[in-house]
């Protein structure tokens, strides 16, 4: 690996070949990792398109490839999102879509790049791996290497990625934990149940059950008012804007099952909190190999409606509903879910380590601990 010298190459994303080269370079490294699964190449490369994706109306992001050799080897991505800057008071850039073979002069050259990119910029730290919106998969996998990657809902990595980035410099900055539930473990108390009933008697609180693609399309726009002032407290949030949210949707609706999505809404109708789950279609994507037309899409829509997994990313309430029973009713409704579909799996994804409470009552009904994503810093 010392023998020759690795060259840094920004990618000029009006170059289609470029763009290529980028997007392939995980399919290498993971071809034999049975746990892996390939994203669609061409969501990958709609992130390096600032004419298709709205994250590029407000901030700015720039590609790089390691090349050895003439051969890629590693590949990452420096982000400032000004939006998240703004409203966090931060000068913060982040770095994404690292991916790299195990060769510390690879990495540390891909990573200089951003660290000279940031302080170019007048930013004071670089934060990651974080992607274009609070919807892509945060932090390298630190444990749960021996189970399938949830999607592409969750990051996936060999295990040497964490030494690579302490090599830089980074450090902890934090830890989102998934819990895996199964059946014979999940245990909703009685009294969540009676609680969920009170609040809505009280408060006026229902479910909603989404019939069909439309309905979830027609609620969009309420869905994500409520989005912008539940998560207020979390580590990752910044406000979305319209062009954001009609983005999330139109990558929502194609793996999205209309009865496993649910919200919570108040006597006006406006919804207060969600619970969106979906089948787990991971065997399928890997049949895909990355390609949305392919032999493997129709086991992508078999797989939509006969999976017995399923996987919960995205649990919220209004603040103000936590403590009158709102939390209960979210409770009971992953239990109706569960119950009336008789699924084998259970796994809810990505819950930050700072959320104490809600990690406490996922393990309170038998959630159990099974992947960890690392997201670091490094303060230039």
């Amino acid at each position: 690996m010392m023998g020759s010298t690795v060259r840094i190459e920004q990618v000029d994303v009006a170059n289609k070949d470029q763009v290529r080269r980028f997007v392939e370079i995980p399919y290498r490294l993971y071809a034999d990792d049975p746990n892996w699964v390939p994203p669609i190449k061409g969501d990958i490369a709609t992130m390096l398109n600032p004419k298709k994706h709205p994250f590029y109306e407000h901030s700015d992001a720039d590609f790089f490839i390691a090349v050895r050799d003439g051969r890629d080897v590693g590949r990452i991505a420096a982000i400032e999102n000004k939006r998240f800057n703004d409203y966090h008071g931060t000068k913060e850039a982040d770095f994404y879509l690292f991916d790299c073979e195990d060769d510390s002069e690879a990495a540390e050259a891909l990573f200089n790049r951003v660290f000279e990119w940031a302080a170019g910029r007048g930013l004071d730290a670089v934060v990651g791996p974080k992607g274009l919106s609070p919807f892509d998969p945060y932090g390298i996998l630190e444990r749960g290497y021996e189970y399938r990657q949830t999607m592409t809902m969750l990051a996936y990595n060999h295990p040497y990625y964490i030494r690579l980035a302490e090599e830089n410099g980074f450090a902890k900055e934090v830890d989102f934990i998934s819990h895996l539930i199964d059946p014979s473990s999940f245990v909703v108390p009685e009294r969540i149940f009676r609680v969920a009933e009170r609040a809505a008697k009280r408060s006026g609180l229902r479910v909603h059950r989404f019939s069909s693609r439309l309905d979830i399309i027609r609620w969009a726009p309420k869905i994500a008012r409520t989005y912008n002032k539940a998560f207020i407290e979390n580590w990752e949030y910044y406000p979305l804007t319209d062009a954001e949210i009609d983005f999330v949707v139109k990558q929502i609706i194609p793996v999205a099952k209309p009865d496993l999505l649910k919200i919570i809404v108040d006597a006006d109708e406006e919804p207060v909190g969600f619970v969106f789950t979906f089948p787990d279609v991971s065997e399928a994507l890997q049949k895909m190999h990355g390609k949305l037309m392919s032999r493997g899409t129709i086991s992508l829509l078999r797989q939509l409606h006969r999976s017995r997994a399923v996987v919960a990313n995205g649990i919220g309430i209004l603040p103000e509903y936590q403590r009158r029973g709102g939390n209960a009713l979210l409770y009971a409704e992953l239990a109706e879910t569960f119950e009336r579909a008789k699924f084998e799996q259970y796994e809810l994804t990505q819950v930050a380590e700072t959320a104490v409470q809600m990690r406490r009552e996922l393990v309170s009904i038998g959630g159990i601990p099974h992947k960890n994503h690392r997201v670091f810093r490094r303060t230039l």
